[in-house]
């Protein structure tokens, strides 16, 4: 019987590798947009506090 072609298996791993960069990217992008709006967060909640004790 004959077979089929040849899997071509070295632009899989190339596509798999690219593949895994972005996805990497894109979590490291996520995490550091949270942390600065964990950072965000922090600063209007101190700048808030600050005019409460102000008027106060």
């Amino acid at each position: 019987m004959a077979k089929g072609p040849e899997k071509n298996t070295k632009n899989k791993a190339l596509h798999t590798k690219l593949l895994n960069r972005k996805k990497t990217k894109l979590q490291e992008e996520k995490k550091e947009k949270a942390l600065r709006l964990k950072a965000l967060v922090v600063k209007m909640n101190e700048k808030k506090n600050n005019i409460e004790s102000d008027s106060i």
